[in-house]
């Protein structure tokens, strides 16, 4: 079972938390819910992409900024 909790909270937080809720039913539980996996999924996505990232650089698949101004015409 669930516990639960009251917290309190501005005006103006409490409209956009409505603005994310999915539908009118959607408790700020879940809509909290929801942002929080967002959230971790983004920070594991990233985490990624930033070790693919450091993988190319370490193979030297990158340009100086140098390289890429010519390439650009600058």
């Amino acid at each position: 079972m669930m516990t639960a909790t009251t917290i309190q909270i501005d005006k103006g937080l409490k409209a956009h938390l409505d603005g994310l809720k999915l539908h009118p039913r959607e408790t700020y539980n879940e809509v909290l819910e929801r942002l929080l996996e967002d959230q971790l999924e983004l920070s594991e996505q990233t985490r990624r992409e930033i070790e693919e990232a450091l993988e190319a650089v370490r193979k030297g698949r990158f340009k100086t900024h140098e390289k890429l101004g010519r390439e650009m015409g600058f």
